[in-house]
Formats: C-alpha cells, structure tokens, sequence
C-alpha cells in the first residue's frame, strides 16, 4: 500500500519497491498541493481509468499500477481489487492529470488537505490523527446465537 506524505507545499506518494517495480517508476509521485483541485473518495476505482497502461502493469479487476495515457490526459494509477479509493483530479501538474490511489487513509486525506499542517512531511494518517478528524467506527459486537431445539422425540 502506497504511503502518503504530506506537508504545507506537497503531497508525496511514496511507492514500495515493488509498486515502483510494477509502475514502472524510478521514484515517488510529487505533487504541489496548488495543482490539487478535487479529492473525491470512491469504493470502485476501476471505474476512474481512462486510457491504456503506458508504462504500466493492469491484471483486470486485481491490479492497475503505472501511467495510463488517454486523450484526455495522463494519469497514476495504484489500484489493487476493489478496496476505498481516492482520485485527485489535478491542474497545472507537468506530468498527469488524475492521480487514483487505493488506501484505506483517502478520507483522512481529505481531511488532512483541508487543515494547514506543518512545514515538514507527516504521514497522512498521523496528522488527521492528531487533528482529532478521523471518524471512529465502533467495534461490532458478535451475534449471539440461539441454540437450536431438540428434536421432539418419535
């Protein structure tokens, strides 16, 4: 999973050695947070690609990484089966237009891209963290199950 930085100019996706190996990528994606104009969470990314792979790795329904060029524009994808989703729809950036990142921190992202944060690089999930702005689910309680009847005796 990839892990996302970010500070007061940037947002980093930092790739794995194997998601770089997979994206055919030599480092990680920088993006200035000026060229960000829309963060949307979805539960299908598959459904955001446009284009063909180039560079790039695409397993249909398990696995989409890499560059995917289309008419409209070049995008990053890092999509693995159908897990939560961010897309970060970007202008101005040199390299793509769309950003689609499979993370289970998109709507700590979200959060996070709205509060001024420090001129360092954090973590996406410490600073919402600290921010006090993740949602906390509450655990589900295991159903208790009737025991069955005896069968009437014949």
């Amino acid at each position: 999973m990839v892990t996302l930085l970010l500070d007061s100019t940037q947002l980093e996706v930092v790739l794995s050695v194997s998601e770089r190996a997979l994206s055919f990528r030599k480092g990680n994606v920088v993006i200035e947070r000026s060229t960000i104009t829309k963060v949307q969470l979805t539960d299908d990314a598959w459904t955001w690609l446009r284009g063909v792979p180039s560079p790039g790795t695409h397993l249909r329904g398990v696995i989409a990484m890499g560059t995917w060029r289309s008419a409209g524009g070049d995008d990053f994808a890092v999509i693995r089966r159908r897990r939560p989703s961010v897309v970060i729809d970007l202008e101005g950036h040199p390299e793509f237009q769309r950003i689609i990142l499979t993370t289970r921190h998109g709507l700590a992202l979200v959060q996070a891209l709205r509060v001024e944060v420090a001129a360092e690089a954090a973590d996406v999930a410490e600073i919402a963290a600290e921010t006090g702005t993740i949602p906390v689910v509450p655990e589900k309680k295991p159903r208790k199950r009737k025991t069955p009847a005896p069968a009437p005796a014949v």
